[in-house]
């Protein structure tokens, strides 16, 4: 599993000890965005609709579109905007006005959403990532690993094979869920409040890896 270590990070000395790290950068916080292409070994870009969500602001996509016109090349990536809380609908009038080529986007299922509508974007993405909403908005509670389960037993059926990310994952380094990436603004939320700096941190967390195939509980 890739991980995508949110930002931005302060100070900004304990920044340039992670260089060579993946990043997650959000449209919503884009400070150090010039020091994080050129030390980054990759970058994912999210559209900042979960920041807007939670500080009850307007999502605005034109200025994310163009905000990414010089971010989308080598092994960066992006978040096609989403609507949390919205029915499938309202997603996919977003998938349709995205600019950008499919193989350098990652299409967002919500966890409330059907599992048909994860099925047909894993039908039309190479890359999507699980949002948690709904009743599944914490990451890893049961009501979660319940419905990750279902997902995740669904996309084995069908024989997928899509890079899937989970989003505010990184805990779920060691579970029983194959994601390929995921992202988490833990280091720094808190580095600041542990002994470990930033980079001990990060590597601690780097070396949690899924499995390649879900790992079904018994009992």
């Amino acid at each position: 599993m890739l991980h995508y270590h949110g930002t931005p990070l302060t100070p900004k000395s304990e920044l340039e000890t992670l260089a060579g790290k993946n990043f997650c950068v959000s449209h919503a916080h884009q400070r150090d965005t010039e020091w994080l292409i050129r030390n980054a070994q990759s970058i994912m870009w999210d559209n900042g609709a979960f920041s807007a969500y939670t500080k009850g602001k307007a999502f605005n996509p034109s200025g994310y579109y163009d905000w990414l016109e010089d971010k989308l090349f080598g092994a960066n990536w992006a978040v096609i905007p989403d609507v949390i809380g919205g029915c499938a609908e309202e997603q996919w009038k977003y998938l349709q006005q995205w600019p950008y080529p499919r193989h350098l986007s990652c299409a967002v299922w919500h966890m409330d959403l059907p599992i048909d509508w994860l099925l047909e974007l894993s039908d039309e993405y190479p890359r999507i990532a699980f949002g948690s909403s709904g009743k599944y908005w914490k990451v890893n509670s049961d009501d979660w690993q319940r419905r990750a389960d279902e997902a995740w037993e669904a996309l084995e059926r069908t024989g997928n094979r899509n890079w899937v990310h989970m989003m505010r994952g990184l805990k779920l380094g060691n579970k029983r869920w194959p994601f390929a990436s995921a992202d988490s603004c833990n280091v720094a939320l808190s580095h600041s409040r542990h002994k470990l700096s930033a980079l001990e941190m990060i590597n601690r967390i780097d070396a949690a890896q899924t499995p390649l195939q879900l790992e079904k509980e018994y009992g």
